[in-house]
């Protein structure tokens, strides 16, 4: 079965403290899950496994015309200077090793198939099923779930490599998503023959 790992908004602006990420929530989950780490680990070991690496960011035009001026979620990037692409921001954290062989798709909204190539390039290579995490839990992987789950691929959720802005939020926020995905935890050998 051809499959893909998607890491999802696994950018500077988000997860890296040190590339001038915005003090959050969700910068401090994401530390204290210690999920840089467990992805890159993931990563490898689906690299390993002969499975496809796809790297998901949000990402907006300097004059941010792509950018929803009333969105709750992406209303005051211009304004703090986040999101810009071209800046180290936008950048996958260096930790992760991304490679210009991966698949490589910028989104201007929450989930990674609305207004993208990520659909086309998963069906050029032939994709049945989807292994994803990242952040935030209850934006990204939500919508990367549904939506996978929605188009009829067989979706795998790497739960341990994910964060929300509280610990709260991320278990509502798997229970949830375990109707319409198989959760499993990074450690286990989840991209072997078979998985």
């Amino acid at each position: 079965m051809n499959a893909i790992y998607l890491v999802l908004d696994m950018q500077n602006d988000l997860v890296n403290p040190e590339a001038g990420a915005m003090p959050s929530p969700l910068v401090q989950e994401a530390r204290d899950r210690d999920i840089v780490a467990r992805t890159a680990r993931a990563i490898e070991a689906a690299r390993r496994a002969g499975v496809a690496i796809g790297f998901v960011r949000v990402g907006f035009s300097s004059d941010y015309h792509e950018c929803p001026k009333g969105s709750p979620i992406f209303g005051g990037a211009p304004d703090a200077g986040l999101f810009r692409l071209g800046t180290r921001g936008t950048e996958i954290h260096p930790d992760l090793g991304a490679r210009d062989t991966d698949v490589h798709v910028v989104k201007h909204r929450v989930s990674p198939f609305y207004a993208t190539t990520l659909m086309a390039q998963l069906r050029a290579m032939r994709i049945e099923r989807i292994y994803c995490s990242g952040v935030s839990t209850q934006a990204v992987v939500q919508a990367t779930v549904r939506d996978a789950h929605d188009r009829d691929f067989d979706v795998v959720l790497l739960e341990d490599c994910c964060a929300a802005h509280s610990a709260e939020e991320h278990a509502h926020s798997v229970q949830s998503l375990g109707r319409f995905c198989r959760v499993v935890n990074s450690s286990d050998d989840v991209f072997g023959a078979g998985a």
